[in-house]
Parts: structure tokens; sequence; C-alpha cells
């Protein structure tokens, strides 16, 4: 079997056991529509889901549609999100996406790559969150889990988000791309994390080619007494 077709084996059994370990793998982030979805995912920036899901609430009630939000006091809005960081440039970025949202767009969110990369805060993993979830279109989804687990699983040797994108696109089935992504999310959450990562844990152990590579989980050990003359 040649390298190529070696590869493709490997990521196919990932991808499967991936699929059967996180079968209800979904968005973290709270939304009910395409407009809550862009918002919350430009207030994940450097910021947890757990953070941006507590605030959401309070700021989808007070403002429920794209006009809505390009039309706030930014200074309100500055308060209300404030808790997730960068608050002044994620709050330039909603009104601004918002504003091109009713303007150019009918104030619906698109439904292409196209027409979301072009909005303030939006790049393509922002958009491909979008359209996989709101949408039903499928996109892989490049954030930090996604890159890390796919440079040690030997997917791609690149860092930019966008050329790790492109490797995995050739290497998933489209249908598949948007499910990967949440999984592979878990997956970098819960047991591939970025320090410490639980390869004892790790499904994925015997297809890994990153074990015993990344260093495990450290345990404090005692120094032991020097002898006397030493």
């Amino acid at each position: 079997m040649k390298p190529r077709e070696l590869k493709q084996q490997r990521v196919d059994a990932i991808v499967a056991r991936l699929d059967k370990q996180y079968p209800d793998a979904t968005c973290a982030l709270t939304h009910r529509n395409a407009i809550e979805l862009l918002v919350a995912t430009i207030l994940s920036a450097q910021c947890t889901d757990v953070r941006v899901n507590l605030v959401t609430p309070a700021l989808f009630k007070k403002y429920s549609n794209a006009k809505a939000f390009a039309d706030a006091d930014p200074a309100e809005l500055e308060r209300m999100i404030q808790s997730t960081g960068f608050f002044r440039n994620k709050t330039k970025s909603i009104q601004s996406a918002c504003r091109d949202i009713v303007e150019k767009h009918g104030g619906e969110v698109p439904r292409t790559m196209e027409e979301l990369t072009p909005l303030a805060g939006v790049g393509r993993k922002t958009a491909n969150v979008i359209l996989g979830n709101a949408f039903d279109t499928p996109g892989i989804t490049v954030d930090t889990h996604v890159g890390r687990l796919s440079r040690r699983m030997a997917f791609t040797k690149h860092a930019d988000p966008v050329k790790v994108e492109q490797d995995l696109m050739k290497l998933i089935p489209g249908a598949q791309w948007t499910n990967f992504s949440h999984r592979m999310i878990y997956h970098g959450r819960q047991i591939c994390r970025a320090r410490n990562p639980q390869c004892e844990s790790c499904i994925l152990i015997d297809l890994c080619p990153k074990v015993g590579v990344v260093p495990p989980a450290t345990k404090d050990v005692k120094a032991k007494p020097k002898k006397k003359g030493k």
C-alpha cells in the first residue's frame, strides 16, 4: 500500500473513533439563530465558550437582531460584554459587521464564505462556524484545538489556520467537516490538551505519531536528600 493510502487509512480510522466517542458533539456556543451565533463567535476570541455563554443571554434579550446591535449605544454594549475581554475591539467588530448586514444583506446574515469574510471580525474560522451550525453548510473550523491536534496527528505540518483547513479538506469527506471539527475540539479540550495531554486515556493512542513525543502529565517528585560528603 502506498504511503498516501496508508495515511488516508489512518485518518479514516481516527475519524471513525472520534465519531463513536463523541456522537453528540455540537457547537458549544449557545445560540438560536445566525446573528446570535455570529456575535457569540466574535465574543469567543481569546475567551472561553463558558464565559461567552454567561454573557449572551442578557445580551441577546436586549439586542434581538442585526439592526439592534448596529444601533446600540457602544458604551452600553461594551459594558455588557466587558468580561469576555478585548471588549472595545469586539464592540467595534460586532457593530460594524451588523451595519454591513443591515445595509448590504437586508438584515440577514449572509450564507456564503465570500459574503461572510468581508464582515468585521469574521475570518474563515468564524465563517465556517456560522455556515456549519446556522446554515448546515459543512465547513472545517480551525481553532487552536483543531490546529494542535491536526499537527500532532500528522494531518498537516502547517501552523497557518487556512493551510491547515486546506489540508484537512483533502483528507476528510465534505459531509463530515462540521461534525469532525466539533469532535476534534471536544477531544482537544478533554484529552489531547496543549499541556499534559492524557495520552494514557486516549482512544487514538495507537494511531497517533506523537505518542511519547508530547510530554505526559508530570508529577511532583520530592528530591532525595544528599548523603553527607557528596
